[in-house]
């Protein structure tokens, strides 16, 4: 074998050598399993909550749609796989507005907006001016904002009982002020039936919701500087110009979201209504997640009372994506 065929055939060898001789050779093939291990950590660490969201959420949901294609009443309760099929007949029977079961669900959804306008509105109105008062330093402001807060953080079922003592007609602390002290109304009022309860609801829903509008406002005034306002001071600008041209401005991101939230949660409230009238609440106050627990709880049939529930989930996607459509288009124009 000559000389330089020895040398190309020792090359190869040699050359493997040297790799496997080289510090940074050897730490390249045991990169990479380290950066997936890096990379899949978040979704491991996910993975219990996606699950819990999935048992918690996602699979009644897929449940309800199939029930609301199915003829599911009291005699199929123990198994309900066996229940026939209803195509769309609860559906049909759900929107036909001549037919008492239609209409009175169009009557509860017409409550529901009117109340969750009122609701939203109040409770953001209260809880942003509240926290634009709360943002110059004074003694006691601490305390003031710890008050505040109390609503949102009592319990639901405590505080709605607590409200539904104060409006009861014959001993109830709102019927005392308001015609044994301040002489308002003629006799005591019933708040819990007839057309008050839908303002005795209202007052409830605002009574709790506001802290929470107050709590996001607040801080999302803490985003704003304070250099703005001497500015404006120094123009010349009153407390409502900088209300309106400084503090309205900067806090329409966080708006759109807090809006956003409060709509979802007061057209889906159930508890507040549920612990201050029962089963069967008044026309005035019937909103629609009652009256869709009436309509499978009460009457047992479960096929209709889902195809509601799945109307009222399509309703809630529509006005949500139309509403975040709007708000996407206008932070566009403004950016412009």
């Amino acid at each position: 074998m000559s000389p330089d065929t020895a040398m190309t055939a020792t090359a190869p060898a040699a050359e493997a050598d040297v790799r496997k001789s080289s510090p940074g050779a050897a730490r390249e093939p045991r990169r990479r399993p380290g950066r997936i291990r890096r990379i899949g950590l978040p979704y491991l660490l996910l993975l219990p909550a996606l699950l819990l969201e999935l048992l918690v959420h996602l699979v009644p949901m897929v449940i309800g749609i199939v029930m609301s294609f199915k003829e599911l009443t009291q005699f199929y309760i123990r198994d309900w796989g066996t229940a026939p099929w209803a195509a769309l007949d609860n559906y049909k029977v759900s929107v036909d507005f001549d037919a008492p079961v239609g209409k009175a669900l169009l009557d509860s959804f017409l409550v529901t907006i009117g109340f969750t306008l009122l609701s939203v509105g109040l409770c953001w109105l209260i809880g942003t001016a509240a926290a634009i008062c709360m943002q110059d330093t004074f003694r006691g402001r601490g305390l003031l904002r710890a008050l505040f807060l109390v609503p949102y953080a009592l319990p639901v079922y405590a505080a709605v009982i607590t409200w539904v003592f104060m409006f009861q007609h014959d001993n109830g602390l709102v019927n005392h002020v308001l015609h044994d002290q301040l002489g308002i109304t003629d006799q005591p009022s019933f708040w819990l039936i007839g057309d008050n309860s839908f303002f005795a609801l209202l007052t409830v829903s605002v009574w709790k919701g506001w802290p929470f509008a107050f709590l996001i406002v607040m801080a999302g005034l803490q985003n704003i500087p304070r250099e703005l306002y001497e500015a404006a001071a120094l123009d010349g600008a009153g407390m409502i110009q900088q209300i309106r041209r400084i503090t309205l401005p900067s806090l329409r991101p966080v708006n759109q979201v807090l809006v956003l939230v409060l709509f979802l949660w007061t057209f889906n409230d159930f508890n507040t209504p549920y612990v201050m009238f029962g089963k069967t609440a008044p026309e005035a106050a019937d909103l629609i997640s009652v009256h869709i627990y009436q309509a499978s709880f009460v009457t047992w049939n479960f096929g209709t009372g889902s195809a509601m529930s799945v109307l009222l989930l399509l309703f809630l996607l529509v006005v949500t994506g139309v509403y975040l459509a709007l708000t996407s288009r206008e932070r566009r124009a403004s950016h412009a």
